[in-house]
């Protein structure tokens, strides 16, 4: 017989806690407007895996990573957690040092991640997009590709290279030494040379997503990550094609 989850530690929870957001759960999936609940990830995870130490602490290290990202991305307008979930799960079934252990760490390090280039410190992006749907990977993936291919977007190795690379863009900021980076009149940080307001961005990715020139399709469970193909380079000429302006700084 299946073991139930505690009232306190169920996925249904997760969902709670975003419904009393004033956000609307938004999809880049093509085919469907809102995200699939927690309570529908947890019924996936439950056919891989019904261990009831391993869906505890899958439900409260998921709980902090999704508070985390409220708290420090309020304006973020993508909220699919699918895959990101799926590949957490896959992991931790194969960790070596065991389920447990690596839940607890790929907690750790995506709260750090997530608290690092928020709202909250220097860095100040507006959204976790370029994270959670593969960009940044992509982009690391195609300096090193024979060595980097098979390394997963939301792996440990991955989630290391993004704390480092913060650290070093926090010290950079402090020492005024960013150029792509300055803040926006917003006053948010924007990489990009055009406009990534609200507005701009939900047509822009959900573009790219009709397109299918998203990195990592979270909206999908058994994703295929795709990190070969000039997503950087389609963004800003799709960017210029839906006439999306500049961005002001």
């Amino acid at each position: 017989m299946k073991q139930e989850l505690t009232p306190t530690h169920t996925f249904q929870y997760i969902d709670e806690i975003l419904a009393q957001q004033s956000i609307n759960l938004l999809s880049l999936n093509p085919q469907k407007k809102i995200i699939t609940s927690f309570a529908e990830l947890e019924n996936l995870i439950t056919e891989q895996n019904t261990d009831i130490e391993i869906l505890t602490n899958l439900q409260q290290t998921l709980e902090i990573i999704v508070c985390t990202q409220l708290q420090n991305f309020p304006e973020n307008i993508f909220w699919d957690f699918d895959f990101l979930v799926s590949s957490m799960l896959r992991q931790a079934l194969l960790a070596n040092e065991g389920a447990i252990p690596f839940i607890k760490v790929f907690g750790e390090k995506m709260v750090s991640l997530v608290e690092m280039f928020g709202t909250k410190t220097e860095i100040r992006f507006r959204y976790v997009h370029d994270f959670m749907y593969g960009f940044e990977w992509a982009r690391w993936v195609q300096k090193e590709p024979q060595k980097r291919a098979y390394i997963e977007p939301f792996s440990l190795v991955f989630l290391d290279y993004l704390l480092a690379k913060g650290k070093e863009l926090v010290q950079r900021i402090n020492h005024g030494q960013v150029v792509s980076y300055k803040l926006c009149d917003t006053g948010y940080r924007n990489p990009f040379t055009f406009s990534r307001e609200p507005e701009d961005e939900y047509r822009l990715l959900t573009y790219l997503a009709e397109e299918q020139l998203i990195p990592v399709a979270v909206w999908n469970w058994n994703a295929s990550p795709v990190w070969n193909k000039p997503f950087q380079e389609m963004r800003q000429e799709l960017a210029l094609k839906l006439n999306i302006q500049p961005q002001k700084h």
